[in-house]
């Protein structure tokens, strides 16, 4: 393989996970490590991708969009959400992160009656508000346009004065060497917040999150209570997991 194919190569893996380990390189391209590192240094230096401690990482630092995150893996995350939604009864009170998973839950939530719901997603707010006697707080911030949903200071002063029975949060990446990871201090702030402000806290994670890294560590916790996936986890990913949750749940994605 020539070096530019090798080098193409590298960019389109970051493209598609947003990181990479010179191990699973080494695994993926039967090249050795010491030519990977060379190769990372060189598209490192040409300002193509973040040298890291063993791998690298994509050059884009901000979450993709939402309408292209609603794109990818939506039957996965169908999946979870209704999965979620069946640990939800009838009276409930919930606080529910924004993100395309949650959004799916969301469409299974419509059907319960009397939530008490705070979140800081504007589309799910529009949609569970005035149906079947639910209660909507929306949390005042910042609104990203690309993500439809607010952060800030503002968001996180107004959780403070709620708690609810479940907390159901959504994250960007985890990587089993560097845990659970977003892409700003405002964001995790905000979910930090949230875990801490549930009696029951759910994480929703499809398997494109898993494997990936971005520029925040999500840290300060103590262990949640449940993760709902799409896929049966690798041994690999599996030894980080678990630590972290009481209970690891998979989402069947047959209908």
């Amino acid at each position: 393989m020539l070096a530019e194919q090798r080098r193409a190569l590298i960019l389109d893996i970051l493209d598609r996970k947003g990181s990479v380990s010179v191990t699973e390189l080494h695994e993926r391209l039967a090249v050795s490590r010491e030519t990977l590192r060379r190769d990372i240094t060189r598209l490192a230096n040409e300002s193509r991708l973040t040298k890291i401690h063993g791998g690298a990482l994509s050059t884009i630092s901000v979450e993709p969009a939402l309408t292209d995150r609603m794109t990818q893996n939506i039957e996965g995350k169908r999946a979870i959400g209704k999965l979620a939604a069946g640990m939800i009864s009838n009276g409930a009170s919930l606080i529910l992160d924004c993100g395309t998973t949650t959004l799916c839950m969301a469409d299974y939530l419509m059907e319960r009656r009397r939530l008490t719901i705070y979140t800081n997603d504007l589309q799910i707010a529009a949609k569970l508000a005035g149906l079947n006697e639910n209660m909507v707080l929306l949390m005042g911030g910042e609104v990203q346009g690309t993500n439809g949903s607010t952060v800030g200071r503002d968001a996180t002063q107004m959780l403070e004065n709620y708690y609810a029975d479940f907390a159901i949060i959504g994250v960007s990446a985890f990587s089993p060497e560097r845990g659970l990871m977003d892409y700003s201090r405002e964001a995790v702030e905000l979910r930090k917040k949230m875990m801490k402000h549930g009696r029951v806290s759910i994480l929703l994670a499809d398997h494109t999150k898993f494997e990936r890294e971005a520029p925040v560590k999500v840290s300060g916790y103590e262990k949640l209570d449940h993760l709902i996936t799409d896929i049966k986890l690798s041994r690999n990913l599996s030894r980080a997991i678990n630590p972290m949750f009481s209970n690891v749940h998979t989402a069947s994605k047959k209908r």
